[in-house]
């Protein structure tokens, strides 16, 4: 039996890429959106693609002390000799609350707005997110991509998002029902939680007729441009004991068992 892949294959001489030899047609003529691309659909991205692929990798790239950087730099604590095991401890923590989101948010609004006109009208729309937001609450499943712990006021980055998304052709039907989907909720709970950056992207993917998973993907790779500069920046200047230090010290019977040494 040949167990075999469309992507790519080796030869003592060639290596093929989706039927295009790495060396001589791939090297030098790519960039690596292009070979994101390439790999993926066997066709190179049109600009406006290319544009917002980096718009999303740029976007996914790093947030600061996040759950994912603060595990790669505690597993870089623990083991400095595996580079590659600190980056990928703090990808693995890309679910359903951190970073993983997109994927959702895309997924969720493909589906709500499957029978949703690209030309209906804002009471159309509205009338579609409220549909959603109910069979959510019914089915008491998560309605992704609304709130933040710290901009509770509105996501800063969603207003350029959406301004790039149509500077780009790619604001259409999921961009309008992510948008409406707070008014909706806050008509259903009474409470209004606005739309975060992973719900703007997730709109961004799903209007770019992309899927979930590509969505989800493109967001691992930008995180982890992101996740290398934070276990560069261990390597030189240390925190993870800082962080190792600071947990045992908020724990009072760890205080009482060194205030008796």
């Amino acid at each position: 039996m040949a167990v075999k892949t469309e992507i790519g294959y080796t030869t003592p001489d060639v290596i093929t890429v989706r039927g295009k030899n790495l060396s001589t047609e791939i090297f030098g003529k790519f960039d690596f959106v292009d070979m994101i691309y390439w790999l993926n659909f066997s066709r190179m991205p049109e600009p406006r693609e290319k544009a917002m692929a980096n718009l999303i990798l740029v976007a996914a790239a790093d947030h600061g002390l996040t759950p994912s950087a603060l595990s790669a730099r505690l597993t870089f604590l623990g083991a400095p000799e595996s580079v590659q095991g600190a980056i990928a401890s703090g990808l693995l923590g890309a679910g359903s609350r951190f970073l993983g989101t997109v994927q959702n948010v895309a997924e969720m609004l493909q589906k709500g707005a499957k029978e949703l006109d690209p030309a209906a009208d804002d009471a159309a729309v509205a009338a579609c997110a409220l549909k959603l937001v109910r069979a959510h609450r019914e089915a008491r499943t998560p309605i992704f991509g609304l709130g933040h712990n710290i901009h509770v006021h509105g996501d800063p980055r969603v207003p350029v998002l959406r301004d790039l998304s149509e500077q780009h052709g790619f604001y259409g039907k999921h961009w309008r029902l992510a948008l409406a989907i707070p008014a909706a909720l806050e008509q259903e709970i009474g409470k209004r939680l606005p739309l975060n950056g992973a719900g703007a992207l997730g709109a961004i993917i799903a209007d770019m007729g992309l899927d979930g998973i590509f969505g989800r993907g493109l967001m691992l790779v930008g995180r982890a441009a992101g996740l290398v500069a934070h276990v560069r920046e261990e390597a030189e200047h240390p925190t993870g004991q800082d962080l190792w230090d600071l947990v045992l010290d908020q724990d009072p019977r760890n205080v009482k068992a060194n205030r008796t040494k």
